[in-house]
């Protein structure tokens, strides 16, 4: 099992920046893939950004140039960056873990969210 707690969400005007923390604990070895999403009201969950193992990264072209991802290993932790922000940032933020059991197949595991408001 593993577990993920999100952090650092909280209230901002807009072009301000806020970081968000993700710590992973728990069966962290097996740890592949670590990812931000993010739910508004009324819209479905989307795809923000996500970091590989081996460092690389991908992104949702709403982040591209704004949000950096970026995740300390040691620590079990991934990070999102957020500048600039807009109030069409304004969501629940979610980290996303994804485990590779040892028979190869994935398990996905979702932190508990955290809010982002940006105000215009």
């Amino acid at each position: 099992q593993v577990q993920a707690v999100e952090s650092g969400g909280g209230l901002v005007q807009a072009g301000g920046s806020l970081r968000l923390s993700c710590a992973a604990s728990g069966r962290t070895f097996s740890i592949s893939a670590m990812g931000w999403f993010r739910q508004a009201p009324g819209r479905e969950r989307e795809f923000v950004a996500i970091i590989r193992s081996g460092g690389g990264t991908y992104y949702a072209d709403s982040a591209k140039g704004r949000f950096t991802i970026s995740r300390d290993n040691a620590k079990n932790t991934v990070f999102l960056q957020m500048n600039s922000l807009k109030p069409e940032d304004t969501a629940v933020y979610y980290c996303k873990l994804t485990v590779v059991r040892s028979n190869g197949d994935t398990d996905y595991y979702w932190g508990q969210g955290t809010q982002v408001t940006v105000s215009s």
